[in-house]
């Protein structure tokens, strides 16, 4: 790997993504090939069905590509077991999801805790690191409320600051505003490029919405499983 490319955070060269369905193949990425440098805001966009979550679930470690080589904070995907990939999951990967994903069971701040605890990190450690992260995202108040009791706003905040807690390489988001009204989304993502810049994350977002992706720095477009342009 050249000295350049140790400062990626995502380099994928023509990853591919098929399925079988009986003796057909059918292919949801074919040869995507992109790069993510440090600190940068780019978003996916693309009509439904075109591959962006099966490309963003190759980036988040939970799909394998069927060929090509992905790198994440410099580690080559391909090369790890399975409790690589989940280990590089919870310290390098935060992941926002379109409906929130949070656990109706627990309190918000059990929720932002979990990537913590998840990695092992001691319970004295953690109750300052929540509690910081609720204050940035400005749900301090709301920190033993379940999620049913939250707006959708706040869910998503919710959902983001779990996403940072542990200090990712990398964030994704997928459609992350598509299950908020106009007002809310143009809040949360908002909040998603303050915490992107504060904390110099690398962040990469999948969405319909043309405003939400030209508050990126650039647009990645993907059609029929294939990047266009980048």
């Amino acid at each position: 790997m050249s000295v350049e490319s140790t400062a990626l955070i995502v380099d994928a060269e023509s990853i591919r993504k098929t399925y079988r369905n009986g003796s057909t193949e059918i292919v949801a990425v074919e040869a995507a090939s992109l790069c993510l440098k440090a600190g940068e805001f780019v978003a996916l966009t693309g009509p439904s069905g075109c591959g962006k979550s099966t490309l963003l679930n190759m980036l988040a470690c939970v799909e394998v590509p069927t060929a090509g080589v992905l790198r994440i904070a410099g580690r080559a995907t391909g090369s790890l077991g399975d409790d690589e990939l989940t280990s590089l999951r919870r310290t390098a990967i935060g992941y926002v999801f379109q409906f929130f994903n949070l656990m109706p069971m627990l309190t918000v701040r059990e929720n932002v805790a979990l990537p913590l605890l998840l990695s092992g990190w001691a319970r004295r450690r953690i109750r300052p690191a929540v509690a910081a992260a609720l204050q940035a995202v400005g749900l301090r108040d709301q920190a033993e409320q379940r999620p049913a009791t939250l707006s959708g706003g706040q869910q998503q905040r919710a959902a983001i600051a779990r996403a940072i807690i542990h200090s990712p390489k990398l964030v994704l988001a997928d459609e992350p505003t598509g299950n908020l009204d106009t007002r809310t989304g143009t809040d949360v993502l908002t909040l998603l490029r303050r915490m992107q810049r504060d904390r110099d994350l690398t962040v990469l977002m999948a969405t319909h919405n043309a405003d939400a992706a030209h508050a990126a720095d650039r647009i990645i477009r993907m059609r029929d499983g294939k990047i266009e342009a980048h």
